[in-house]
């Protein structure tokens, strides 16, 4: 037997409790791994309160991430006592997840554990580090320099913000960080931010097609009008990192930050993301993220807690990471 935050759906309407499962209903797979630590990201809320129709199959487990040993395998690359971490492909959507003391998995979707992480740290990074790391990677890959001015992070307080403040911090950028919550302002100075943005200063469009040249680049996980808003505010051959929806997905721009500064809009996916830039990513993460800072953004819970933690992420009241100890 196994705890695991169970989902069910009844006449349209989602509900969540905290069960003992019986190993016998693990779905499929070749790795069965006996889980440390969780986590909870923006999707594990919108999953957790039946939004967006991500899950199509219940009874569900939730939880897009999970860092632990394996238990059992008979997937060639891994053996039971190995470390692992495991992001994306869907887990926690189309396949039970990671909230839970025990997950299956295909082992092709596992990747080891670094070497100067534990487990506990993993799960602090996890999906919304992860992608952080992601947009750092492509906003290199496009000319990021720290010569060139500012990078703008919105959404700082949250999991994908505090991450991507503290590698940019870190790696010698001067970080621009927007939030609507004054009271994030010590906690994101403490991650390195050298300027803090009100939201709202970036909430509207002005509906000029192009405004001054002000951030290099940005790591954007906010979307709708505040990335209509971003995009004609950077800088000739800059480029913006898109990584989440938290304010919409619509997008009403015109073609000219393109055509007339060169801007580059960059789509991060981290769920299908293959295994070589994990890989890459993961061992970035373990060289350029600040351990110490890394664990003041932690916010221990247990499994019951994600009962109201759900919906406390989707209304922004969490701020860095939530790692959950699968076993208190």
């Amino acid at each position: 037997m196994f705890k695991a935050i169970l989902l069910q759906e009844n006449d349209g309407k989602v509900s969540a409790e905290l069960a003992e499962l019986d190993d016998s209903r693990l779905p499929d797979g070749d790795v069965t791994v006996a889980v440390d630590y969780s986590t909870l990201n923006y999707k594990d809320g919108m999953v957790l309160n039946g939004i967006g129709r991500l899950v199509r199959n219940y009874p569900h487990v939730p939880g897009i991430d999970f860092a632990g040993t394996v238990e059992e395998s008979s997937h060639p690359d891994y053996k039971a006592g190995d470390a692992v971490v495991l992001t994306g492909w869907r887990v926690g959507e189309m396949h039970w997840g990671g909230h839970a003391e025990k997950a299956r998995v295909k082992g092709d979707w596992l990747v080891p554990l670094p070497a100067g992480l534990t487990a506990k740290r993993a799960m602090a990074i996890g999906t919304a580090g992860f992608t952080a790391m992601l947009a750092v990677m492509a906003l290199e890959d496009h000319g990021l320099d720290p010569a060139k001015g500012e990078v703008l992070v919105t959404g700082a307080a949250g999991g994908v913000g505090s991450v991507a403040v503290a590698v940019l911090n870190r790696l010698g950028y001067q970080v621009a960080a927007s939030t609507g919550r004054a009271e994030t302002h010590d906690y994101l100075k403490g991650l390195g931010a050298t300027t803090l943005i009100d939201r709202g200063e970036i909430a509207e469009p002005s509906g000029r097609p192009l405004d001054k040249e002000r951030w290099q680049a940005c790591i954007d996980s906010v979307g709708g009008s505040t990335l209509s808003c971003v995009l004609p505010q950077i800088a000739y051959g800059g480029s913006v990192a898109a990584v989440g929806l938290a304010g919409g997905s619509n997008l009403e721009t015109t073609v000219l930050p393109f055509l007339l500064r060169g801007v580059n809009l960059l789509g991060i996916d981290s769920v299908m993301c293959p295994l070589a830039r994990r890989k890459a990513a993961w061992a970035r993460l373990e060289k350029d993220l600040p351990m110490d800072k890394l664990d003041g953004m932690i916010n221990e819970a247990g499994l019951a807690d994600l009962l109201t933690l759900g919906g406390d992420i989707l209304k922004g009241q969490v701020r860095g990471r939530v790692v959950v100890d699968v076993k208190a």
